[in-house]
């Protein structure tokens, strides 16, 4: 039975599985030559993104000074570094270069600013310096060597009779004497007022007075401390000349200068 059956089948399935490989060998050719066609078209490039250029480094900067401490009139070297910077300054300095070194005599304490400006931004560094006032000098008694040497640069000024205004004459004294006593300021002096003898007491006592009050004022306003000039009157009690004539009372209307102990 079973063979009847494929006998009578056969001629059938052969004409099926020829028309089935048929189609599928015409379906294989058109992918093919589909994928051939493809494969033959123009291909578009694809543009290229090109990468950000690097952003500019950022400056770099230090700033050291040294020493950081002082007395007013010592020096103080400022050092400093940069890099990145086309332009740079110091504050209290101005425009420097990108390294290097310079002294300064600041008069009071201060912060220096190092400002380096580039491409890549802005970099600060700072150093601070501190100045402090001199010690005051300890103020020794006059020796001998001091008293020869006040003695021959501070010279007495002379007045006419009555008057206690300083001469013309004597005005470059004053100066001379102001000029000595600035250079040394450890010397502290007295001015003493004297008169002729003529006259009352207590008028040369007032007169005395007012011829070293006078010189006192011109020494301060030639640069003389206040606080190193005392004054004093002694009238006509301690002439220089005991004489009675014009020569020797002239000797005596004067502001003397002595040094004090």
């Amino acid at each position: 039975m079973k063979l009847e059956y494929s006998s009578v089948l056969q001629p059938y399935l052969s004409t099926i599985t020829r028309a089935t490989v048929g189609r599928l060998t015409l379906a294989a050719i058109t992918v093919l030559l589909a994928l051939a066609f493809a494969s033959c078209a123009k291909k578009v490039p694809v543009a290229k993104t090109a990468p950000p250029p690097p952003l500019p480094p950022l400056p770099t900067a230090t700033l050291a000074a040294s020493p950081d401490a002082v007395e007013r009139g010592q020096s103080v070297r400022l050092t400093w570094d940069t890099q990145n910077a086309d332009s740079i300054s110091i504050s209290g300095v101005g425009s420097v270069a990108a390294k290097g070194s310079t002294a300064v005599t600041p008069d009071s304490s201060i912060t220096y600013i190092l400002t380096a400006k580039g491409p890549g931004g802005l970099k600060e560094s700072s150093a601070r310096v501190t100045v402090n006032n001199p010690p005051p000098r300890a103020m020794s008694e006059p020796g001998a060597g001091d008293e020869r040497l006040f003695s021959q640069n501070v010279h007495d000024v002379f007045f006419d009779y009555d008057k206690s205004a300083v001469r013309a004459q004597e005005e470059s004294v004053v100066e001379q004497d102001a000029r000595f006593l600035t250079a040394h300021p450890n010397y502290r002096l007295v001015i003493s007022g004297h008169c002729d003898e003529r006259g009352s007491e207590d008028y040369n006592l007032a007169l005395g007075d007012n011829r070293a009050t006078t010189v006192r004022d011109q020494l301060e306003r030639l640069g003389v401390s206040a606080d190193h000039i005392r004054t004093i009157s002694y009238g006509k009690e301690k002439p220089f000349c005991t004489e009675e004539t014009e020569a020797c009372w002239q000797l005596n209307r004067r502001a003397h200068f002595s040094l004090q102990r």
